[in-house]
């Protein structure tokens, strides 16, 4: 539930959001307030989670606190469940939360304006039902002085978070749709404290360490149980192959390489390899960080048959920590050189240039996470104040550095971060108190950052500690789902189980189509597109559109029909995208692959494309 604070005389947004260290933008997006400059006394503020404990200090009291934070002397007792006489102590660490968990309702008010202005909203849409439900209210009616505990809506968005947590009373993998709020156990209750979920490119699996350092994958939709793999050391890092069928891992030196379908097992030399990682683009090339007898770590990328072996032109000295690879597989962002001090850098793998990101001001910045589309980096950066002790800030910026906001603010020392698919929101935890595991799972947009609690919080009466979230990186279908996979045109993705296979390329059903195909041409990328949307039959009407895309970091493009495009098409729309190695159909080299599908089909199925 919402936590609302009652302006007082002299209070600025500013003041307030200090106060609590809470971003400026997000207490000013969570009351939907465009003029920071206009608030007024007795209005009502929802906070977003700041950090609510200070440590006492000499010459403090319950009274003094509460007038100093302008909440009521009930809410610190309340929260900190102290009792008459309520002695404080120096050094004692006191919960001072902004406000209290209702609002009153003021003339004027409905639920729906309600709703619409503490963003109790999904997909942007108003939802004045959940206020009526979490009050048990019988209708819309409401009045002047009635005390309304505002909830949170789920925020909407495409794919599914899996998170870590033991709310259940073990810990296991559970998965939470932003869409419904839907929250379930997948994990066969396997995991640990220290799991993390790996989800697969395609969004169907998810693959984490477990007890005993096994390793087990699971069905994204809890449609199979877990399914053990191998035993390793555990925090071991996973990774995915492109094309959703591999995992590869270090072990004992070794990269250790797992198909998930065929069981079928292997592994490459790699002395002092510390974590492994696919290369998003070529289905055989790995990259991975490895000690160096100077005390430095090194880059490299090695052929899956471990045939080629080469070391990556990055001199930069130093340990290399929590290495990534940018969506098209240039850049490496990795921190160093350890825990008590973290600065994040990011590499050209091509010619070793090493940009080093702004950061916090402790130098302490962890979980570092590329955008989708590899525009922004996303990162926790651990703060310390005096009296509140510590606390982290999720912050955004450029690559190259610069251009750097906070998004949200978390109570806990450190949080994991993690991107939506469409690269809109980031989640992360918070709720750790004055200590321990977090216990909130929370959701924000990055450009009106007004955070939505998805998991968790005591009020919601959710218990449980929640240790790593991750979003999985494309939308999920609830539809049974087929898998096309083809050699010759180098691709793989997901369709409807429905339809039927009626060639090598193409597949149909009652509700759509889809068939693939290559494209060779000389012509620059862009004009490629033009030529095949405005080809002389008009296969996409007299004037389709087109729009930019990227698969797997290479340039895209899709083409829409227009209204005049001819029934028997189906409502033909395109795909065409750049190979990252050509394929080659009976000698014919062809740069390019082109995937045709009805319009309702044409994004989901892309969505899901990798190249193989």
């Amino acid at each position: 539930m919402q936590t609302f604070y009652t302006v007082k005389p002299g209070d600025t947004l500013s003041s307030i959001a200090e106060r609590w260290e809470v971003p400026l933008a997000s207490l000013a997006a969570a009351n939907r307030i465009t003029n920071p400059d206009r608030i007024e006394p007795g209005q009502q503020l929802s906070v977003p989670p700041g950090v609510a404990s200070v440590r006492v200090k000499p010459g403090d009291s319950v009274y003094s606190l509460a007038q100093a934070f302008g909440v009521p002397t009930s809410v610190i007792i309340g929260a900190n469940r102290l009792h008459p006489p309520y002695t404080i102590y120096v050094d004692q660490r006191l919960s001072i939360p902004p406000g209290v968990p209702y609002y009153t309702v003021q003339p004027g008010d409905t639920l729906f304006a309600l709703a619409e202005r503490y963003n109790v909203t999904t997909y942007g849409a108003a939802r004045p039902e959940l206020i009526r439900e979490a009050n048990r209210l019988p209708s819309d009616q409401i009045v002047v002085s009635m005390r309304l505990v505002i909830p949170y809506a789920p925020p909407g968005g495409s794919g599914r978070i899996a998170f870590v947590s033991d709310r259940a009373g073990t810990f296991d993998v559970w998965t939470y749709d932003p869409a419904s709020g839907a929250v379930r156990a997948i994990g066969g209750g396997q995991a640990d404290p220290h799991t993390t979920p790996y989800w697969s490119p395609d969004s169907r699996r998810i693959a984490f360490v477990g007890k005993l350092g096994i390793v087990f994958v699971v069905d994204a939709l809890g449609a199979e149980g877990a399914r053990q793999i191998d035993q390793v050391e555990p925090y071991t890092a996973l990774s995915w192959s492109p094309d959703g069928t591999r995992l590869a891992y270090v072990k004992n030196d070794r990269i250790a390489v797992y198909n998930v379908e065929t069981f079928a097992h292997g592994s490459i030399a790699a002395p002092g390899a510390k974590a492994v990682s696919w290369f998003p683009t070529g289905g055989d090339r790995l990259f991975y960080s490895a000690a160096e007898t100077t005390g430095d770590d090194a880059f490299y990328e090695v052929r899956l048959d471990g045939a080629v072996r080469r070391r990556l032109p990055v001199g930069a000295v130093g340990p290399k920590n929590d290495a990534a690879l940018s969506p098209d597989g240039a850049y490496a962002l990795y921190t160093s050189p350890g825990a008590s001090i973290s600065l994040a850098y990011v590499a050209n793998l091509a010619t070793g240039d090493v940009y080093r990101l702004t950061g916090g001001p402790m130098a302490k910045n962890y979980d570092p996470r590329w955008s989708p589309d590899g525009g922004s980096i996303a990162y926790s950066s651990n703060e310390y104040d005096e009296r509140k002790g510590y606390y982290s800030t999720v912050r955004v910026e450029r690559p190259q550095g610069g251009a750097q906001r906070i998004v949200a603010v978390s109570d806990c020392y450190a949080t994991p971060v993690s991107w939506s698919p469409d690269g809109r929101s980031l989640l992360y935890l918070s709720g750790c108190g004055t200590g321990g595991y977090a216990s909130e799972l929370w959701v924000a947009d990055v450009a009106v950052p007004a955070p939505v609690l998805a998991v968790g919080g005591a009020a919601a009466g959710q218990s449980g500690a929640i240790t790593a979230a991750r979003w999985s990186p494309r939308p999920i279908r609830e539809e049974p789902l087929a898998v096309y996979s083809s050699a010759t045109y180098k691709v793989r993705f997901a369709y409807p189980a429905s339809w039927r296979r009626i060639s090598e390329s193409r597949a149909e059903g009652a509700d759509g189509f889809f068939e693939v195909s290559a494209v060779s041409s000389e012509l620059p990328f862009q004009a490629l597109c033009r030529e095949v949307a405005n080809h002389p039959l008009q296969p996409f009407g007299a004037m389709p559109r087109i729009a930019p895309g990227r698969v797997q970091g290479r340039e895209a493009c899709y083409i829409f029909p227009s209204a005049d495009q001819a029934s028997e098409l189906r409502s033909q729309s395109a795909l065409l995208a750049q190979y990252p190695e050509p394929a080659v159909v009976d000698g014919v080299v062809y740069p390019y692959l082109i995937l045709w599908a009805d319009e309702a089909h044409l994004a989901s199925i892309a969505s899901g494309l990798t190249f193989i």
